[in-house]
């Protein structure tokens, strides 16, 4: 399966621990990576610097589904489910439904 032309789920609803460039702290859920072009592909692909994380994600039909919404709320799911702290912790909403900030019973914070 190929990657969907102008979706870039993947660079958008996952968070990213590592640095990357134009992201020394790494990327948090729901953020567009600042990798991403203008046509939703990657600065960075195929290079040292793109993130391990980054090129583990292959396009899947379970993760990609028929839209870019549904790969974004796939993924964004996928995000909630990992989130520290789950299966108690959950996603906040930011804008356009995309999670940004992971909520625990015990505190809040922003994903690394």
């Amino acid at each position: 399966m190929e990657c969907r032309a102008g979706c870039g789920a993947c660079c958008i609803a996952p968070s990213i621990t590592s640095p990357l460039p134009g992201m020394p702290q790494g990327k948090p859920a729901g953020v567009p990576c600042a990798q991403l072009l203008p046509d939703m592909r990657c600065a960075v692909f195929g290079r040292p610097e793109r993130p391990s994380f980054c090129g583990s994600l292959r396009p899947a039909a379970d993760m990609c589904g028929d839209s870019r919404e549904q790969a974004i709320f796939w993924l964004s799911r996928l995000e909630e489910e990992t989130c520290p702290g789950a299966p108690t912790a959950r996603m906040i909403s930011g804008k356009a439904g995309l999670a940004g900030v992971c909520e625990s019973a015990a505190d809040a914070h922003v994903l690394p």
